[in-house]
């Protein structure tokens, strides 16, 4: 029987399934015989009892097979990127255009928010106009036409996906490898890629808590998308402060076109892009090693040209044509914000990063509940890094708010998660493991 209670009833009990049991749960999400709550449930079964890697398998493909799977006739390779998720982290907003700009076409598929980290459509989505809905032949063309384009996961690609990944944020089972890779996986190979570069985040902001786990996940990832034939390779990265000095949406867009239009090399942003770009332009045939990767992704970022892309592709997906050279007048601002002060002088030692992603959910800028809406303009910027020094008169971090009053409130917590000391720590490594 594949039905969905025998299906849970064997989940349940630790049992493995068999593929056309994970197929038709999979078809079942997507047409909708299977219910809110068996799906919840299923979500809730594979993140306590987890799943072999055969079923994992499974149920990949099974998502995957759910819906469209985009075919390509391009001069160019078809590439793509993915993060497992943390807070301040915009890299992909800026490395599909610098990718494109080096040749490549990036059909990129991305989600929004999960749990305590931005997702990268809210993001994109303080741009007035611009569209992350769009059919499938609109998607083909613009990444034909551009380069690139950035979009939700069209009703048409991985609806297994589509409907188990909203139910995971509010049944708290986000953090599961099974489900992840099944996730990440489903959307991204649905895409049509060749190559994918996969960035696992480990730390306090990160699902991944420790490297272990983060290494387990990217083995996980990179097994079964190179046994779909997807030249694969993942960076275990570091996710114990937020990457970017801002989390929030409308606020990350302004690191992302800072990072576009004036980018600063040193910065742990820039560095990251430049690093996970240069491993799938390998992959991708477009870089003989990824020194050279990282430098056509340098040279594409710095001379102007990742900026020029991102321009076009705003302007293809419905958004303002000169917003890149207008940005600042462009994107939204909190009609309130207050600098956060510590009460000693100290170097800060660590940075709950979670909980300032927590901060800017209930700020307004994440989701409590599935149809929640998104306060694009709240959040924090100016965060300081693990070794700054701190004191009572610099401000660990700006917080952009609706009112003062639940300014004040999250203030207090804010302050919470910095930790000082004394003696200066050393700064944190940015990528502690390849995989691949």
């Amino acid at each position: 029987m594949a039905d969905p209670r025998s299906i849970l009833a064997k989940l349940r009990e630790g049992q493995t399934l068999t593929e056309f049991e994970m197929f038709a749960f999979a078809e079942g999400l997507a047409d909708g015989t299977v219910s809110d709550a068996q799906a919840g449930a299923f979500a809730m079964a594979v993140c306590l009892r987890g799943l072999s890697l055969e079923n994992r398998t499974h149920l990949t493909h099974g998502m995957l097979e759910s819906g469209t799977v985009l075919g390509w006739s391009l001069d160019g390779p078809v590439i793509d990127k993915h993060s497992t998720g943390g807070v301040g982290d915009c890299v992909s907003l800026i490395l599909a255009p610098a990718l494109a700009a080096c040749g490549a076409y990036v059909p990129m598929i991305s989600g929004r928010g999960l749990g305590h980290t931005g997702g990268t459509l809210d993001k994109l989505s303080a741009i007035s106009g611009l569209q992350i809905d769009v059919a499938i032949e609109d998607l083909q063309r613009i990444v034909g036409q551009v380069g690139c384009a950035i979009v939700s996961a069209n009703a048409d690609i991985a609806p297994a996906d589509r409907r188990l990944y909203g139910l995971r944020d509010i049944t708290a089972t986000v953090p599961s490898i099974d489900l992840i890779t099944a996730s990440i996986l489903s959307k991204k190979l649905a895409a049509g890629l060749e190559a994918l570069v996969l960035d696992v985040k480990c730390g306090t902001g990160a699902f991944m808590q420790t490297p272990q786990e983060a290494v387990q996940l990217a083995q996980s990832l990179v097994d079964t998308a190179q046994s779909a034939g997807c030249k694969t390779t993942a960076l275990v990265t570091d996710m114990n402060q937020p990457l970017a000095r801002a989390a929030g949406n409308s606020l990350e867009m302004m690191e992302v076109m800072e990072a576009l239009c004036s980018p600063k090399l040193d910065s742990d942003l820039i560095r990251l892009t430049i690093s996970l770009g240069g491993e799938v332009l390998v992959q991708a045939g477009l870089a003989v090693d990824a020194a050279a990767g990282e430098m056509a992704l340098t040279n594409a970022l710095t001379q102007g040209h990742a900026a020029e892309v991102f321009g076009r592709m705003v302007a293809a997906q419905g958004g303002a044509t000169d917003f890149v050279a207008r940005w600042r007048d462009r994107l939204p601002a909190a009609p309130y914000a207050v600098d956060i002060f510590p009460q000693k002088t100290g170097y800060i030692r660590a940075i709950d990063a979670r909980t300032l992603g927590e901060v800017v959910v209930h700020l307004g800028g994440g989701r409590l509940q599935a149809e929640d809406q998104i306060d694009k303009r709240v959040g924090l910027s100016d965060i300081q890094r693990i070794g700054d020094l701190a004191d009572p008169t610099t401000p660990l971090l700006r917080l952009h708010a609706r009112d003062p009053e639940i300014a004040k409130h999250m203030g207090a917590i804010v302050l919470d998660a910095f930790t000082l000391s004394e003696e200066r720590p050393p700064r944190p490594a940015l990528i502690h493991e390849r995989i691949g």
